[in-house]
């Protein structure tokens, strides 16, 4: 399914305790000529979905494409089934990760190609994401921007290990090397969190063509205006394509209203 309109934005009621405005951008940025980047906003606002696709410019589209139809396919079918909301994303992961490595076997020349993917679901009044890769879900409460995600990278599993410092990892050649992502035989970790959202709050759900260009200290101030979602979306992706937009970018907002 194609994305939905650049210029995405609404205002939805899940329930009594919780009303959500979010409003979603994808952008190819300054460098690149192909978009690889995929996302999904369900109209309902129960779920929101980024993608981040890689092995060349037909690979790197189609795989994202794959996850995010995959996904939301997967999600729409089994929303009102009794399966518990951690096992519901895993299943709709493991189902993408299934269809993309069918897809490599069908078309050899997609071989290489894989992608990210992040989710949040809102389901039974209570937030939940997933994540394999290194496109991330942060949390605004107050001032203080919270990554809940954990990248799924090389430089990542390092820092965490204490073999190189955060700094290092900033400008390490080997930076943008997944240790996980969709369309492999030997993925099996699925990142699963549950969030404690409160009216107030903002998510920012995004690939890495936003975060490899911004830090959080740039981010936070910009998501924490008081502007509506589709004008905060939209400046995060203009201030990365002015530090350089090197990759493709894509911004969800989602706020929880007071």
């Amino acid at each position: 399914m194609d994305n939905p309109p650049k210029n995405w934005t609404k205002v939805t009621e899940l329930s009594s305790t919780m009303k959500l405005k979010f409003a979603g951008i994808t952008d190819t940025g300054s460098v690149r000529s192909v978009n690889q980047d995929s996302y999904y906003i369900d109209p309902e606002g129960q779920f929101f979905i980024v993608a981040d696709g890689m092995g060349g410019h037909a690979g790197g589209q189609e795989a994202s494409k794959i996850a995010t139809e995959v996904i939301k396919t997967y999600l729409v079918r089994c929303w009102y089934d009794t399966i518990e909301s951690p096992q519901l994303l895993k299943n709709a992961f493991i189902k993408a990760n299934e269809a993309i490595i069918d897809d490599q076997e069908k078309h050899p020349e997609r071989l290489d190609m894989g992608t990210t993917a992040v989710v949040l679901i809102f389901r039974e009044e209570k937030f939940w994401c997933a994540n394999v890769g290194d496109s991330r879900l942060y949390t605004l409460q107050g001032k203080i921007l919270t990554q809940i995600t954990e990248d799924q990278t090389w430089v990542a599993q390092a820092v965490r290990s204490n073999a190189i410092t955060p700094q290092q990892a900033i400008i390490h050649p080997w930076r943008h090397v997944l240790s996980q992502c969709l369309g492999r035989e030997d993925t099996d970790q699925v990142d699963l969190l549950p969030l404690d959202v409160q009216p107030g709050d903002r998510l920012l759900l995004c690939s890495d063509g936003l975060t490899g260009e911004l830090s959080d200290s740039i981010i936070a101030p910009i998501l924490s205006s008081n502007k509506d979602s589709f004008t905060i979306a939209e400046e995060l992706v203009n201030t990365a394509k002015e530090k350089g937009g090197n990759d493709n970018i894509t911004v969800l907002i989602v706020t929880v209203e007071i």
